[in-house]
């Protein structure tokens, strides 16, 4: 069975369905257990529902790209 950090670290992953069998298993038993990790679980779960019913904004691919790009070149320097 996995513990808290375990569970935070592949929450993302799970809420995806991301994971492999065991895996999703393993959270599945941590969160029947522990009310912390189900509580956060369902945080992020609303968080990122709502994230994906916000409108995409105008120009947003575009910053995104300009981000990118800064951040290879940044990283071309280090």
């Amino acid at each position: 069975m996995m513990n808290c950090s375990e569970v935070t670290r592949v929450a993302g992953d799970f809420l995806g369905r991301r994971l492999r069998l065991r895996q999703r298993i393993g959270v599945l038993m941590h969160i029947a257990m522990c009310r912390g990790c189900r509580a956060y679980i369902e945080q992020l779960r609303l968080t990122l529902l709502g994230l994906r019913s916000l409108p995409a904004a105008a120009g947003a691919r575009e910053h995104r790209d300009d981000l990118l790009q800064h951040f290879r070149q940044r990283k071309g320097r280090e």
